[in-house]
């Protein structure tokens, strides 16, 4: 998988299978990106599970923390690390302990790590990095451009505004496919900069 652009079709299919996703560094603090994105995707109906040892016996949107992907105790379609390159390794070496395996590690936006990820590809895993779902499923249900963004997606109609627990369909056709190059250059800046 090349990993400095992926193909729409790629995360719509990610975005469509997966039903329950543990957000690793998930946090309370409702400024948080981490907290965003979490009840986002909570809102469009995905089983979302808050992983942060430093937020046990709290809750996030009534969901409970737990310490680790461990003591979810049950399967996971997707990992979400939100956290930062240097502790994706761990994360992705515990996820590879869990069984059933989860089907997709995700990384967060400016989180990029080759050999985690070449890592879970070797035993069937998909992996995105540098990517956030929120930004990507509001992209590709046109959601995104209610605000005034051009998702790069054409209807000839508009995406109905969503309620609570209510998938928006991910099956609009882009434009210019799935590369965001401002992020990309964000990463890549960021890295050179180290």
């Amino acid at each position: 998988m090349n990993h400095d652009a992926y193909p729409d079709n790629y995360i719509r299919g990610i975005l469509n299978s997966v039903k329950s996703i543990a957000m690793v560094g998930a946090s309370p603090v409702n400024v948080r990106p981490s907290y965003f994105a979490f009840k986002y995707l909570m809102q469009r109906g995905y089983d979302m599970i808050p992983v942060n040892p430093g937020h046990v016996g709290k809750e996030l949107l009534g969901k409970p923390f737990v310490a680790s992907l461990s003591d979810i105790g049950r399967p996971v379609d997707m990992i979400d690390i939100f956290r930062n390159s240097s502790h994706i390794m761990p994360v992705v070496e515990e996820a590879l302990t869990l069984n059933p395996l989860p089907k997709v590690i995700w990384m967060q936006l400016g989180a990029r790590d080759d050999a985690a990820a070449a890592k879970a590809e070797s035993v069937g895993i998909k992996v995105v990095m540098n990517r956030c779902p929120k930004i990507e499923y509001g992209r590709l249900s046109s959601e995104i451009s209610w605000m005034g963004v051009n998702s790069r997606t054409l209807s000839s109609k508009r995406a109905p505004a969503p309620t609570q627990g209510m998938r928006l369909s991910l099956n609009r056709m882009s434009v210019g496919g799935g590369n965001t190059a401002a992020s990309d250059r964000a990463a890549k800046n960021k890295t050179e900069q180290s």
